[in-house]
């Protein structure tokens, strides 16, 4: 029996090199952020790590080891090395792969490798093409080749694939089976504690990356594809429903119509336009880079911004969501993509048409785009307008028509369309690869310049727009709304995708429909991207009771916080303080202002109970 144990051993004994040597690849890429100052904490990843390491091993072993005991029982069975081999040549290609893509994963959005990743390059392969084409290829390539090369010359040096002789009976050989598979389930598991195995076994730092670094990367992607696909249970039970409820409902009393009246007409147009990426760094009256911005802080200068807004979110799909339905993001799902969730949702399109206003959607995408399609046609869209109805020469590489080309048709539609409108559109270009028709305004020999050529490209859009708008006879009656889908990392490349930083992003109304007084200036009142139905709405003087999980940001009265939720963690920002809270290692991975040293201090409570509740309302939906 020692002998079959050596053998299977040894199997161990390459995935755990082939899983360091991951581990090596991840910390040696991002050494920059992990900082280790003495060779312990160089260390310590591979240490803590070591419990999912030895599970995942089990399972990529479990597999040969049947086809070994099959060859131990039935020696005439023909197939046990070849069968094995095929096997490890085709999970060791898989798994080098797994590593490459969760290096620029994590990059760009703060996570490992994981379900919803998954879910977005299967439904969605070109878009995920596009959102990778920033990667660095030369050098994923290279770690590629690296990795496959050492891990096939590593199992043919430490793999054995021959059966050892013995003339053991049949009952011994039946006991030793059921130890060593016994011993497999043992290791899968974790151990003999009441609760299996997770992440949070490996968590062993304040610092995110670091145990990000500890958690082996094929084990985390089969865990969360698995929890996925088979758990309909609210993973973030914080506390009693019921207590949740109360605390959620602490934050969206119910108050009466704001007095406060910003706008000189009952009934104008709207024309709502989401920004992609145009986050806060972008934009300078935010404390962003000065230069990238021109025209949009012109429009400022005349028009009324909201300096305190944050995306609900880190990615489109929940951003667009967050904007026309104020719903929340639901941390590690997307209502969008389910069409019999995301239909039930309300929307500020569907009181729009309610109230015998035309509407449409402009996109220059592909508008099947995680369900973007289903959604604008399930809420009141009478119209809309995709890349389909565009010309190839228009259209950059990845995703679809450059932003002037679909400001451009919008506008030319609305020349033709009876008032009052509720026009939405949503930009594309200001995404990876960060492609520009004609010259950049940056060189681009570096990374960041990449998202400030598009920033400034669409910002000079944008400008376009609103000086060809001027000339209509419906821009006096137009209300626009400028608002971003979410953040992004570059240019600044310092913001965590749990800091806080990362999500704000401008809300701006503009238009000479808003008074006068109101132009040029600034409000300050913390909120969310689920702020701007109810705050649009009653200034309207239209029904906005169903969008629960939106607050009027003209009403003194109404709670100054915002809420964002990543995979698996979310933060929350009020006037004193914010707070971000990592629900693997369960701790506070992130604070500023007053001190919070316990799970019940009420900033952190409310949070959990804001994730909870929304999560819970998305599985009820």
């Amino acid at each position: 029996m020692y002998k079959h144990l050596a053998v299977l051993l040894r199997f161990f004994v390459f995935w755990l090199t082939v899983f360091s040597l991951d581990r090596l690849v991840f910390v040696i890429y991002f050494r920059e952020k992990l900082h280790f100052n003495q060779f312990s904490e160089f260390l310590a990843p591979f240490y803590h790590g070591l419990r999912l390491d030895l599970s995942m091993a089990a399972y990529f072993s479990l597999l040969p080891l049947i086809f070994y005991l099959i060859k131990w029982f039935y020696p005439k069975f023909p197939a046990n090395a070849f069968l094995t081999k095929v096997y490890l040549i085709f999970i060791i290609f898989l798994s080098t792969i797994i590593t490459i893509v969760n290096l620029n994963i994590y990059r760009e959005w703060g996570t490992k490798f994981n379900y919803r990743a998954l879910d977005f390059a299967i439904n969605a392969p070109n878009e995920a093409l596009a959102s990778s084409a920033s990667s660095p290829l030369m050098l994923s390539s290279g770690i590629f080749i690296f990795l496959l090369i050492s891990s096939i010359w590593l199992s043919k040096s430490i793999i054995v694939y021959q059966i050892p002789n013995d003339d053991l009976k049949l009952p011994v050989k039946i006991l030793s089976s059921i130890i060593i598979l016994g011993i497999t389930f043992l290791f899968i598991r974790g151990g003999w504690q009441l609760a299996p195995i997770n992440q949070s076994m490996s968590y062993y730092d304040q610092k995110p990356i670091a145990n990000h670094a500890a958690v082996n990367t094929s084990w985390n992607l089969l865990h969360d594809i698995s929890k996925n696909l088979s758990n309909q249970k609210n993973p973030y039970l914080f506390m009693d429903s019921k207590d949740a409820k109360q605390l959620v409902a602490k934050q969206y009393p119910d108050l009466p119509r704001a007095e406060r009246s910003i706008l000189n007409q009952s009934r104008p147009n709207v024309v709502l336009i989401i920004l992609e990426s145009f986050h806060a760094d972008l934009v300078e009256s935010l404390g962003g880079e000065k230069g990238l911005n021109p025209q949009m802080e012109e429009i400022i200068e005349n028009g009324l911004l909201f300096n305190q807004i944050y995306a609900t979110g880190d990615r489109t799909d929940k951003g667009t969501i967050a904007i026309l339905s104020a719903f929340p993001a639901q941390a590690t799902r997307s209502i969008i993509k389910e069409n019999g969730k995301q239909e039930k949702l309300p929307s500020i399109s569907q009181i729009f048409k309610k109230n015998q206003y035309h509407t449409s959607f402009y996109y220059g995408g592909e508008s099947e785009f995680f369900g973007l399609k289903s959604y604008v046609l399930s809420h009141a869209y009478e119209q809309l307008i995709d890349k389909n109805q565009f010309e190839r020469k228009d259209m950059n590489s990845k995703w679809g028509a450059f932003d002037e080309k679909v400001f451009e048709q919008q506008l030319k539609d609305l020349n033709r369309t009876p008032q009052p409108f509720f026009s939405t559109l949503l930009t594309l270009t200001n995404h990876e690869p960060f492609e520009v028709p004609g010259k950049p305004k940056f060189p681009l020999d570096e990374g960041p310049n990449l998202i400030r050529n598009t920033a400034f490209y669409t910002d000079s859009c944008l400008g376009a727009y609103i000086k060809a708008a001027q000339k209509t006879p419906w821009y006096k009656n137009t209300l626009f709304v400028v608002i971003a889908d979410h953040g992004h990392r570059l240019p600044s490349n310092k913001y965590e995708i749990w800091h806080p930083r990362r999500y704000q992003i401008p809300m701006l109304f503009f238009g000479e429909v808003l008074k006068p007084e109101y132009r040029g200036s600034q409000i300050g009142k913390i909120g969310g991207q689920t702020d701007l139905a109810k705050t649009l709405l009653n200034q309207l003087g239209m029904e906005s009771q169903n969008f629960k999980w939106s607050k009027d940001l003209f009403h003194e009265k109404s709670m100054d916080f915002a809420f964002y939720s990543w995979d698996n963690g979310f933060g929350w920002v009020d006037k004193q303080q914010y707070i971000s809270f990592d629900n693997v290692g369960k701790n506070v991975i992130s604070q500023k202002g007053q001190k919070q040293n316990s799970s019940s201090k009420p900033i952190l409570k409310q949070g959990k109970a804001y994730l909870q509740s929304v999560y819970q309302e998305y599985l009820d939906y």
